[in-house]
This record gives C-alpha cells, structure tokens and sequence, in this order.
C-alpha cells in the first residue's frame, strides 16, 4: 500500500507531524491553501521557565485571503534571535539542548523572505534528524496542478500518487468525504497519538510542545517516541 500524508506546513512541529511523516511513503507540504491566523504554521509551543510560551514567525503586510506559500517573514524585528534566545531559556540544562539549538540556528540562517520556506525547512530538518520520512518524495501542492477544493482536492492529491491510503491529523474528520475516498479505492486512515512521556524541563509533561524539545531531551533517541499509528476511519470511536 503506498500511504499518503498531506500537510500544512508548521514551524517547528509538534511530535505527532512527525509521527504522520515517519507512516508517509509520500509527503504533500500543502502550501497553496488560505493561511489562517492563529494556525500552526508561523507559530509553536515551548516550554519556559515561566511556563508554556509561543515562538512565532513575524509576517509582514498580510491580508485576507493570502495562501501559505505567499506568506514573508518581517526581518524588521531581530525575531530570530528571540527564537534563539527563547529556545536556550526552554532547553537549560537538557542533555542535548546543543543538538536541538544547533538544529533551530542552522534554519534560522537561511537566507529568505520566505515564511514558508523557512516553515517547510525547520519540518525537513527535524524529519532528517530523526531519519524519517520519504526524503525524495516530498512535494509541495503548489506545483502539482491538482485542482478542486477541501475533500474533493485532498483525494484527488492522494490519487496524483497512485495512493491507496490516506493518512489525516484529527481534524480531517470535520470535512473528509469517506464515502468518496472508499469509492475511488483510498482507505482513509487517522492518527491514533500516543503521546508518550519524555523526560521534560519546567515542570509536568506535555505532547503538545515542538519537536525540538524532544530532540533536547532524547538526543536521536527521540525516534522511539515517534510510535504512533492510524487507524482506519470505520474504526474510530464517535467523535
């Protein structure tokens, strides 16, 4: 079966993208959709000595209806160094807080207006730490020529790729056409987050921080905790 997974692009993401990425034999960075304020894609959690903080991406002159590839950093701000800064505040003292601030500062140095570049690039680094992925097949919407809109372009995509499974975050199940897909011969499927505990810094456990954390605590061990799976659709419990 060849299992597709289609994205938005996230800044620095969570542990479960990573885990969608590890289940992909194909990768779609779905950059060309309508960038929604307050999303994931310019912005995660960290925690801090303070408790859990937001490293957000500053974009300049954005306007309604603007899609994620569209999207430019404000460089007018020295947001960068605060992200560094921030990131050596969450991670002090984890054992390897250098593989993760290494990591971030060698995104962070590249040379582009580009928010979603810079997006696209923090995901990548993170999925090729961690050895996951389907390196040679990911791809970006914007240059695929699929037409359609919300389900209708999603299967279409997945069919792009000979695929014959889908694999959603949660919030597929809000606008996803399951019929359809099972017509066309695709088998959707969703995460089934496991959430597994890693020691942390600054205080209880969460899953819902960057991946970074887990590469400051774990090191490249980390990858263990990358071990959830999906579940088919037919299988889910109501929502």
């Amino acid at each position: 079966m060849r299992r597709v997974v289609i994205s938005q692009p996230m800044w620095f993401p969570w542990v479960g993208l990573l885990e969608q990425i590890r289940l992909a034999d194909v990768y779609v960075h779905y950059d060309d959709v309508q960038f929604s304020k307050g999303s994931f894609v310019n912005r995660v959690q960290l925690k801090g000595p303070h408790g859990v903080e937001w490293m957000t991406i500053p974009l300049e002159k954005l306007h309604l209806g603007q899609t994620i590839q569209e999207l430019q950093v404000r460089d007018t701000v020295p947001w960068r160094a605060h992200h560094l800064e921030q990131l050596e505040r969450s991670f002090d003292g984890a054992p390897f807080a250098e593989d993760a601030w290494t990591l971030a500062r060698a995104v962070l140095q590249t040379n582009t207006s580009s928010a979603c570049d810079l997006v696209i690039a923090s995901l990548e680094a993170l999925a090729d730490y961690f050895d996951i992925g389907p390196r040679p097949l990911r791809h970006r919407s914007s240059t695929l020529g699929v037409p359609g809109r919300s389900s209708e372009r999603v299967l279409a995509t997945v069919r792009h790729f000979d695929g014959d499974v889908y694999v959603s975050g949660a919030g597929g199940r809000a606008y996803l056409d399951h019929e359809a897909f099972e017509a066309a011969g695709v088998r959707v499927e969703y995460m089934n987050y496991l959430k597994l505990a890693y020691p942390q810094g600054h205080g209880a456990f969460t899953p819902f921080v960057s991946s970074l954390d887990l590469i400051a605590h774990r090191g490249r061990d980390g990858r263990a905790n990358l071990a959830s799976e999906s579940v088919y659709w037919k299988e889910l419990p109501s929502p």
